[in-house]
């Protein structure tokens, strides 16, 4: 019992690092997760006194309870024990695939990077590339929302930068929960996404066990009050123009919703314009081809970062124009729902999306665009300035949300139609505007941006702006 045993150095060494991996997995991890999450508690606790409205609990939770909170609801039992009945597999292993739509689903938000890094690099990158206004915050009637209400931000999708230039406006109020596609489902996006609140989603997928995982999950998060960013139009707008709503997301917050019981829910539409799309080359190459994907890809992001820092330390780096963002009026469903419909969930989203519609702010650049295009590709440049101040004082008689620099409208203008010749899309010679044709139909892409506006559709029903 007392003898020496001798034992080779490896074997020594294996048996030290197996007890400290059992000590620490008892002592020291523990130990290490409280006074982080303690931490994490005091710094929501300072951020709930400054914002509107506060962090809730359940986006707060453990990602392991929120997960278990989805999966063991009792509609998706009974969608496990349907799709292992049609599928013909054994309960357990749907449940498993339950279990893994959960996980993919379910974000882990963390109030600090969110508050920390995340708004901080918002804000660096939309004031960076952009002069960033907020051109109408509506701020009497975003006042009279209840404030137990879940405030669900309606969006037009017209760049990826509308995750950035939200986040960084509402940040003073709110912290928010978006609906992310399958395209940012890659590193470092993925954990940096779900960590900052976002949740995938599958857009094209018609497993009916994914769906009723997807849904449940944004009706617990819609019942607890978590403010959430929705994009209706599914992806972006490879026309310029307004899209068809998808239904998807607002079709599970209307089943989840209980006019009695649940807390009201409030839609607040928000248009969003630019006077340069990042991605604009890439979506009108693409347009009308519905099957071709974009992916993100590392190595484009460091070749364009690596480009903008050469342009910043060389000095011939200037930002892309206006970025404006504008509110409208607030939509509560419990209202909505007082009047009879057939569709509820149609006639919620086309109703919202015309008021998203008629928030579109009106930018130099498109105004340009849409009288070239009228003008089959060239106008006299005379001829533009009279146009511009026209449509101006036409938009604001209408009450259009309208971006200009404070210079005034012809100073707007010719800041526009600099930006254009830079760019390589329009030439000015002879007193003459013209289109070059280069990169499509870029001019085209822009002109349809605000082409419901100058119709004068406002707020007419959806399907005449698409039209």
């Amino acid at each position: 019992m007392f003898q020496t045993v001798e034992l080779p150095v490896w074997a020594l060494i294996l048996m030290g690092l197996l007890a400290a991996v059992t000590a620490a997995s008892h002592f020291l991890f523990p130990s290490v997760r409280w006074f982080f999450r303690r931490r994490a508690e005091r710094v929501v606790a300072e951020l709930n006194t400054k914002l509107k409205r506060p962090i809730q609990p359940f986006k707060l939770a453990r990602r392991h309870d929120m997960i278990q909170n989805v999966l063991y609801d009792p509609d998706i039992i009974r969608a496990v024990n349907d799709y292992a009945d049609s599928q013909g597999i054994p309960d357990n292993v749907a449940f498993e695939t339950a279990q893994r739509y959960a996980r993919e689903i379910v974000p882990s938000f963390s109030a600090s990077l969110y508050f920390g890094l995340g708004i901080r690099l918002a804000k660096w990158l939309s004031r960076g590339l952009y002069r960033v206004r907020v051109v109408n915050e509506n701020r009497e009637a975003l006042a009279e929302i209840d404030p137990e209400a879940t405030v669900v931000y309606i969006i037009n999708h017209r760049s990826n930068m509308d995750y950035v230039l939200v986040t960084y406006l509402a940040a003073k109020d709110t912290s928010l929960s978006y609906a992310v596609g399958e395209w940012a489902r890659g590193w470092p996006l993925q954990p940096l996404i779900k960590m900052m609140g976002g949740y995938f989603i599958r857009r094209k997928s018609l497993n009916p066990l994914y769906r009723k995982v997807l849904a449940r999950y944004v009706q617990l998060s819609t019942k607890e009050g978590v403010t959430q960013a929705v994009f209706p139009e599914g992806g972006l707008s490879r026309s310029g123009g307004l899209q068809d709503p998808k239904l998807g997301l607002i079709s599970y917050i209307v089943e989840g919703f209980d006019p009695e019981s649940s807390r009201d829910v409030v839609f607040v539409p928000v248009g969003l314009n630019y006077d340069r799309v990042l991605e604009d080359r890439v979506l009108v190459a693409a347009a009308g081809d519905n099957r071709s994907r974009f992916k993100f890809r590392i190595s484009s992001v460091f070749r364009y970062v690596g480009r903008h820092i050469w342009q910043r330390v060389s000095g011939k780096f200037h930002r892309l124009g206006f970025a404006a963002v504008a509110y409208g009026t607030p939509l509560s469903l419990r209202s909505f729902l007082q009047e009879p419909h057939e569709d509820v969930a149609k006639e919620l989203g086309l109703a919202v999306m015309g008021r998203v519609a008629s928030t579109v702010p009106v930018l130099p650049v498109p105004i340009i665009a849409w009288h070239l295009e009228q003008a089959g590709g060239q106008i006299a440049r005379a001829e533009l300035e009279a146009l511009f101040e026209r449509d101006i004082d036409a938009f604001e008689a209408r009450g259009v949300n309208i971006c200009l620099p404070q210079s005034g409208v012809l100073k707007g203008m010719d800041a526009a139609l600099r930006m254009l010749e830079a760019r390589g899309l329009i030439t000015q010679e002879d007193g003459q505007v013209a289109l070059t044709g280069k990169h499509g139909d870029l001019a085209g892409y822009y002109a349809r941006s605000i082409a419901h506006l100058t119709s004068g559709a406002g707020d007419a029903a959806f399907e005449s702006l698409a039209t």
